[in-house]
């Protein structure tokens, strides 16, 4: 036992030899127990709805005032008819459409029913669901408010008649399986490369690759396109799975999903290699690595909806290339989105692409 100091010594002098782990070690508790909680709420608000009033009533505009009041509701717009409202669902700038048929109070009165009709955006089962079951408490609570303030007895509440767009029957498979596809793309493009990397530091024979007049732009690319080819057909064989296991296919094109894999596959690809030319051992690759994977994962939909995050988290998940493929995949195999529809999540994922090879070029140093 006489040598167990002086090893506890040495492995507290290698630990902190470098500012990389010694880092990790604040950022990591600060993350899971400061910003995890704040940004992966269950809660599911900012729901974005659109109201249609063809009866213009004193009856549809308190309704209507109740809904744009309501902690869980956004009030977006008040549309003319079912089309306009309907293309901003179909874009994708409204989540509910709650159409308030003619004669809403006339009816009320007069028979004590009323219907309307709700059509939610169901690409997010949870999120629909749940915004159904918000909207239904607060149209009872108005029917109840009605009741107390006119004397009327009315046999029954308004009969509103969902229609769950894109996701008919709530399943929750086509929306979670795009997502896992996401992360275990950067789970094994982002940390194979990083960690093969740093091995060849480790063993020296990247040393023997310093002494060459190979290009810096060759030997990245020589490193990445094997994991590319390889990342392809990860995506294709997810793809099989979920079809021959979950009868999962996507709605749109699947030249789009292997279109927007491949500039996700660079991007993090990049990433591994831009973590490994500023790590020394395969420990602080791995720790660096596992680290950004956590961040990205938490702050890209997957665990909680973007739009349910505080304004301060919206703005910083603009920076995690995770959320543009998870939102561009889950659109492409539930509501089958063109090109077009799809490039607010296409140009941003090409601007990290560009970003992070450029930075994975210029930051390996060749070393005589």
């Amino acid at each position: 036992m006489k040598a167990l100091k002086y090893l506890l010594v040495k492995e507290y002098k290698q630990m902190f030899r470098g500012y990389l782990i010694p880092a990790l070690f604040v950022l990591v508790p600060f993350a899971l127990t400061n910003l995890v909680p704040r940004i992966a709420t269950q809660e599911v608000s900012n729901l974005d709805i659109a109201v249609i009033d063809n009866d213009r009533s004193s009856v549809s505009k308190r309704l209507t005032e109740k809904i744009s009041t309501s902690k869980f509701f956004n009030f977006q717009s008040l549309c003319g008819n079912y089309i306009e409202a309907y293309d901003l669902l179909q874009r994708g700038d409204v989540d509910f459409i709650i159409t308030i048929e003619n004669g809403i109070e006339k009816n009320l009165y007069r028979e004590g029913t009323a219907k309307m009709m709700l059509s939610v955006n169901s690409v997010n089962g949870m999120k629909g669901g749940l915004g159904n079951n918000y909207l239904t408490q607060i149209i009872m609570q108005y029917t109840k408010e009605l009741n107390e303030e006119t004397g009327y007895s009315m046999a029954s509440p308004m009969n509103i008649r969902p229609r769950f767009l894109f996701n008919s029957q709530l399943d929750y498979k086509p929306y979670m399986i795009p997502a896992l596809m996401s992360l275990g793309l950067i789970l094994l493009m982002g940390f194979l490369p990083a960690l093969n990397m740093v091995s060849e530091k480790e063993k020296g024979t990247i040393e023997q690759i310093n002494v060459t007049p190979v290009g810096r732009l060759e030997f990245i690319l020589s490193k990445l396109i094997p994991y590319w080819t390889v990342g392809l057909f990860i995506v294709g064989f997810s793809m099989l799975l979920a079809w021959k296991i979950h009868n999962v296919v996507p709605a749109g094109s699947i030249f789009l999903v292997f279109l927007f894999a491949v500039v996700y596959i660079m991007t993090v690809s990049a990433l591994g290699i831009i973590v490994a030319n500023y790590s020394d051992t395969m420990r602080q690759a791995a720790m660096m690595m596992f680290f950004f994977i956590i961040i990205f994962a938490l702050t890209s939909g997957l665990v909680s909806p973007v739009s349910s995050m505080p304004d301060w988290a919206q703005e910083i998940t603009r920076l995690n290339p995770v959320r543009y493929i998870i939102a561009a995949l889950r659109e492409i195999f539930l509501k089958g989105s063109t090109f077009t529809q799809l490039l607010p999540q296409f140009i941003p994922l090409c601007i990290y692409g560009l970003v992070t090879m450029t930075c994975a070029v210029f930051s390996y140093q060749k070393k005589q």
